[in-house]
């Protein structure tokens, strides 16, 4: 009522469930816990509107529809229309994101009558606007499946995420961070499985024994007849002895 618009039917659902949302995760690193994930949805009082006080508290301090440039390209090919920080539109903080940008809900049609249509966008920290989501319900699904990372917004934006965030993103979430790569790919985070080399069977082969090679019997009779004659001569020379 204060500003004179009406909540998205999925958003409006979300916040008669619950007023807001806040989950954050850690990792042990050498038995320390360290905050890593942060999943944010502000509560209807945190709901605050972006553009509408001056940035600093001196007179006639700039706003942020002071830094509207409209020689930016507005809904050219693919691209939708950015908002605008002057009356054009109503913006309103979503997710702080730690310092990191700000995920915000959008009405970029305000004039004469605020659009019931919104959208959810990204600005950075450099005041540049990156298009997320056309509803509450994908934003909070891509927030669920991102797992609060940090930085994980700049994953929709030109220049992607810091290296620092791409380690944390290399170990949790591979598959999202290397989304160009699935896209060429689509088996390359499939794990190839050879059953024929994993289950190969050592069948061992048996070490034959090898037999003596057999004799002819004539030369068995000769062999016998030969030592016969040896023992003789041997009995015959201790007798003689």
């Amino acid at each position: 009522q204060k500003n004179s618009c009406v909540l998205p039917e999925d958003l409006k659902n979300f916040y008669l469930m619950t007023d807001g949302f806040q989950m954050t995760w850690s990792v042990k690193t050498d038995d320390t816990p360290m905050p890593l994930g942060s999943m944010v949805i502000n509560s209807v009082s945190k709901l605050c509107r972006l553009g509408g006080s001056s940035m600093y508290t001196l007179p006639n301090a700039p706003t942020l529809a002071d830094l509207e440039d409209d020689t930016d390209e507005e809904g050219n090919g693919d691209k939708p229309e950015k908002p605008h920080f002057d009356s054009r539109s109503l913006i309103f903080e979503l997710d702080p994101c730690n310092g990191n940008g700000k995920v915000c809900l959008v009405y970029k049609h305000a004039e004469p009558v605020v659009s019931p249509d919104t959208e959810i966008w990204f600005l950075d920290r450099a005041l540049y606007w990156h298009f997320l989501t056309k509803t509450f319900t994908a934003y909070y699904r891509l927030l669920i499946t991102h797992l609060g990372l940090p930085q994980w917004q700049y994953a929709f934006t030109s220049y992607g995420v810091s290296p620092q965030a791409k380690q944390w993103f290399n170990m949790y979430k591979p598959i999202t961070i290397n989304t160009a790569l699935l896209s060429e790919e689509t088996d390359s985070f499939v794990n190839k499985l050879d059953p024929n080399k994993v289950f190969k069977s050592k069948n061992k082969t048996p070490v034959l024994k090898k037999k003596p090679p057999s004799q002819p019997p004539g030369s068995q009779k000769s062999h016998t007849s030969m030592t016969s004659a040896k023992t003789s001569s041997l009995a015959g020379n201790s007798s003689r002895k």
